[in-house]
């Protein structure tokens, strides 16, 4: 997608609080009707481009758009957008149904009409019968259907979340995440997702903007930011990632050849980045795509011998940890546990490492 063609556009965005800057020349486009995340970890400018795309803080330099709008100069009551903040903001003294139809009240509507609106998200938030229900006897999955609810009922045509199920245990905030992504394919409207969590970014969204330190290190779809990170930061921020070291050997017809500390020789993709004979790269390979076993494999294109040093089993997958010689740091390996009662050999003992070309990322330093 273009500018010109965007719904969403963030173009050369900067933002400076007195000499620090928090936000560095980001430019991303946002489609209509796409969920899109922006991920990172704390202080990386995520919820700075977010307040930023409200109107709650101003843009130092650059343009933000929105349904091919300017928004400079445009305060947030007037942009066609609505937000859902960690703690949803019940009203404790409302019951639900009022909190839902809270923004109509300066909306000119017959009772009717705005009686059917709030049926409608009740409906649609899985609530029919929670209407007269005061705002304490609610749990914290429906406080959040609410929030979501009394957003949705303004027909906003961005809505803006910021960290919305950071407040939720594990269980719950899982389930969330499904009745979200469902939600906001039914209503079909622009979502913009503020979150830290990898996992819950992958889970929700259409693309996914990688934040640190006020840029934007990579925009891409969740299989291909986990697959094809574009350097090693976003490789470790996406899921664990083993990473080592090597210098290229030489390159030809779309295929690398690396020395890589520890490993040996080994061919790879070249990518589309251009590598020179000589030159310094990373190569990241993920742990579910190494396989562990006690003897040498046969049949393995690329295989080394290490020492099992730690494991740990979690229910569904065990997690390995292998020193390998000429590797600094212990390579982790992930398996599914299929069998009950599988051996997690948390004993120290010898091992085998196997995988293909396919599984290599070749990253450059």
């Amino acid at each position: 997608m273009t500018q010109d063609n965007a719904f969403i556009s963030f173009r050369n965005v900067n933002k400076f609080f007195g000499q620090f800057q928090a936000i560095n020349d980001v430019s991303i486009n946002i489609d209509h009707g796409e969920f899109f995340s922006l991920l990172g970890p704390s202080g990386c400018g995520k919820t700075t481009l977010l307040r930023m795309l409200a109107g709650f803080e101003g843009v130092s330099s650059g343009e933000i758009y929105i349904d091919g709008q300017p928004m400079s100069g445009v305060p947030p009551h007037q942009r066609p957008i609505n937000m859902v903040f960690q703690n949803y903001a019940i009203f404790p003294h409302l019951n639900v149904r009022d909190n839902i139809a809270y923004g109509l009240r300066k909306q000119k509507l017959p009772r009717a009409k705005r009686l059917d609106m709030v049926d409608e998200m009740l409906d649609l938030s899985k609530l029919p019968d929670y209407g007269d229900r005061k705002a304490t006897q609610l749990s914290g999955g429906q406080r959040q259907r609410i929030a979501l609810a009394r957003a949705l009922i303004l027909r906003p045509k961005v809505l803006l979340l910021d960290e919305p199920l950071g407040a939720l245990d594990k269980q719950l905030r899982e389930k969330m995440q499904l009745e979200l992504r469902a939600l906001q394919k039914t209503v079909g409207i622009t979502f913009v997702f503020v979150t830290h969590d990898q996992e819950e970014a992958l889970t929700l969204s259409d693309r996914i903007a990688v934040m640190s330190e006020g840029r934007d290190l990579q925009v891409d779809t969740p299989a291909r930011l986990y697959e094809y990170p574009a350097n090693r930061e976003v490789a470790s921020f996406i899921g664990t990632m083993n990473f080592f070291d090597g210098k290229v050997v030489s390159v030809a017809d779309g295929e690398v050849v690396i020395n890589v500390d520890g490993l040996g020789e080994i061919t790879a993709s070249a990518g589309t980045d251009p590598l020179l004979a000589g030159q310094s790269v990373s190569i990241a390979i993920r742990p579910e795509k190494l396989t562990l076993t006690h003897e040498k494999p046969d049949d393995a294109q690329y295989s080394v011998k290490g020492q099992l040093n730690n494991a740990a089993y979690l229910g569904e997958r065990s997690h390995y940890y292998v020193d390998v010689g000429g590797v600094l740091q212990a390579v982790a390996v992930s398996s599914q546990n299929r069998n009950r009662g599988e051996d997690t050999g948390g004993q120290s003992r010898p091992v085998w490492l196997s995988w293909d070309s396919a599984a290599i990322v070749v990253l450059k330093d």
